[in-house]
Order: C-alpha cells, then sequence, then structure tokens
C-alpha cells in the first residue's frame, strides 16, 4: 500500500511516500480502506513544529479520513466489515471531560490517516451519515466538530438567537451551517463579494465585507437592533478579538478557537480587550478543542436529520498529497481540501 510519513518536519518535502503491506488487526483493531482524507490548519502546525503536542517522528498524517472497515480482529464488536467510518480526533477521549492520560490525537502522537489502509482500535472510530460521499464524510472529525461543539457546548443556544461566523474558513462554514440548522440566525464576515454570495447561499441572513466596513461590530450591532450577536464563533483571533467582544450581545458568548499566527510564521500575538471594550459587557469567552466521540455521534445525527453536506473545495490524488498540502495552504480554499484514494 502508499502510505505517507512526516520524515522531516518544516515543510512538505517533509512528507515522505512509502509501499509498505497492508497492517494486520489485532484482537480489537479494525483495517480501514481511506478513501478520503482532509487537510486541517493543526495539521500545518504540526508540519512547521508548531502545534501544542509533538509529532511522533515519522508519523503518519492527518487526522482526518474516512473510508469502509475491510478487515476486523477477533474480538471486535462495534464495527464489521463493509461499514463506513471516520477516526477520532481524539481517539481515547470518549466522554466526559479531556484528561491528561487521553491526550492523543490521529496524525500526530499516533498514525494518522494519510494512507491506503489505516489500522484503528475499534473505541477510535466514528460511523459516518450514510448521505455523505467520502470526502464529505472526510471532513468532519476535527473543522465540523469543532463548530458543533462551539454551538451547542455552552449555555444552551436556542432558536432565534443570532450566531456571528468570522470568515470563510473551515469552522466558520460549518458553525454557519449547524447554526442555520438550530433556527438561529447567522451573519457572517468576509473579504469578498463572491465570497458572500457563497456565505449567503448557505443560509447567512447577513453578511458584512469587513474590509469595506472594518469597524464591522458596529454592522452587527445595527443587524441585530443593537443587541449584538447571542454567540461569536472566533475563529480569526487575536487580531478580531476586541471586535468580537463589542459585536457580541451583553450576555453573549463568544468561542474562541485560535490563538495562533501564520503556521509558518511568527506566534501568534497575545489576546489583549482594551477596558471600554471588556466593560462594555457581560460576555463570557469560552476555549473549545474539538471534542469527544459522544458529541461527534451527536453531531453526525444532526448531520443525519438535516441532511447537511460538509463543503468541499478541491479534492487531490493520494498521489498528490503534498500538493494538496501546498493549495491549502496558499490558495485560501473555500471549503475543505481532500485528498482521495479510489473514491
Amino acid at each position: 500500500m502508499l502510505t505517507y510519513r512526516l520524515d522531516e518536519p518544516g515543510g512538505v518535502d517533509g512528507i515522505v511516500a512509502y509501499e509498505t503491506g497492508r497492517p494486520d488487526p489485532k484482537a480489537t483493531e479494525i483495517v480501514v480502506r481511506v478513501r478520503a482524507a482532509s487537510i486541517n490548519r493543526r495539521d500545518l502546525l504540526i508540519l512547521h513544529q508548531r502545534y501544542p503536542l509533538p509529532a511522533v517522528p515519522g508519523v503518519i498524517p492527518l487526522s482526518d479520513g474516512a473510508g469502509e472497515v475491510v478487515e476486523v480482529g477477533d474480538q471486535v464488536t462495534r464495527f464489521k466489515v463493509g461499514d463506513r467510518v471516520v477516526g477520532g480526533y481524539w481517539p481515547r477521549w470518549h466522554d466526559g471531560r479531556l484528561r491528561p492520560e487521553l491526550v492523543t490525537q490521529l496524525g500526530c502522537t499516533q498514525d494518522g490517516m494519510l494512507t491506503e489502509y489505516a489500522l484503528l482500535d475499534e473505541q477510535w472510530a466514528v460511523g459516518v451519515p450514510e448521505h455523505l460521499t467520502w470526502a464529505e464524510a472526510a471532513s468532519l472529525p476535527c473543522a465540523a466538530l469543532t463548530a458543533w461543539t462551539s454551538l451547542v457546548g455552552g449555555r444552551p443556544l436556542l432558536a432565534g438567537q443570532t450566531v456571528l461566523t468570522l470568515g470563510t474558513g473551515d469552522v466558520a462554514l460549518a458553525a454557519l451551517q449547524f447554526a442555520k440548522a438550530m433556527g438561529c440566525r447567522v451573519v457572517s464576515t468576509t473579504s469578498s463579494e463572491a465570497k458572500a454570495a457563497r456565505l449567503r447561499s448557505l443560509g447567512a441572513d447577513h453578511v458584512v465585507n469587513y474590509v469595506s466596513t472594518p469597524e464591522w461590530w458596529r454592522a452587527v450591532r445595527e443587524l441585530t437592533g443593537g443587541l449584538g450577536a447571542d454567540m461569536v464563533v472566533e475563529t480569526t483571533g487575536p487580531a478580531t478579538i476586541e471586535q468580537s467582544v463589542r459585536a457580541a450581545s451583553t450576555y453573549g458568548q463568544i468561542v474562541l478557537l485560535w490563538g495562533t499566527g501564520d503556521p509558518a510564521g511568527t506566534p501568534g500575538s497575545a489576546i489583549e480587550i482594551p477596558g471600554t471594550a471588556f466593560r462594555s459587557s457581560l460576555v463570557t469567552l469560552r476555549r473549545v478543542f474539538v471534542g469527544h466521540r459522544a458529541d461527534h455521534e451527536a453531531m453526525n445525527r444532526a448531520i443525519s436529520t438535516n441532511l447537511l453536506r460538509p463543503v468541499v473545495d478541491r479534492a487531490f490524488d493520494l498521489a498528490d498529497a503534498r500538493e494538496a498540502y501546498t493549495y491549502y495552504a496558499e490558495e485560501n480554499p473555500f471549503g475543505k481540501v481532500v485528498i482521495t484514494s479510489g473514491a
């Protein structure tokens, strides 16, 4: 089989292709024929050694991948041959709070999904909604789950409330789709009219161009009758955190997801909120780090019920994996960048 390993962090040339034998499952393991994998921002951070967890030398990259089970160990009970699955982002975190002994991730501290055949413990995998393509299914474990837990992990989000999403990154797009499915009004920001049209096609009720409207928080206030957004999915901080605070309602929630800069450049600046902005509301800031298996299964039920489909920008062949990394890093895609293998 063809598999990739991260032999030399620092650039895409360090992602090296190998021809190896297909893995054999132990008692509780499954072998997954990977049909599609997707790239996330964390994969660039890992590549450039800027991720909080250090990658194991020679690890198979990528946390997100989907495929069918082709072989099972003799003690496997959760899955059978032919089942469609993805690997869990935190494979050992099944429910409750994240604890130190559960801190391991596919594509970082454990072999990931950039391979033709992946070996997973049965507890590390999650089934996928039946209506999704392989590319769409491979888009779920990191970005979509982060968006889901952003919306459901704090105080209950009620139908009719306003959610503010920033930009057109993978998490922001998924948050827009989930928020609309929950009956919320969504205000999104972007930098171009072309992207604004695509955001509206996904259901955004209002789109604010942050280039032509630099103080976009004022526009959000106007669109909400002066009340502000009930929830802000803050995916572009720390530079935007002050405006997010000013755009939020008095008791609004801000889910803060990013605190780093360019994965290949200098670290992100400190998160700073001027006193005048902080004193203007009673906003709550909350951090999210993707989610556990029970979260993922709940998200899948919502996706199936509403027949939601993740946005896919472009697919590359497995042989062109390094080109996919470069495209993701340099071309500002609208939606997921996926790598397919016999899909």
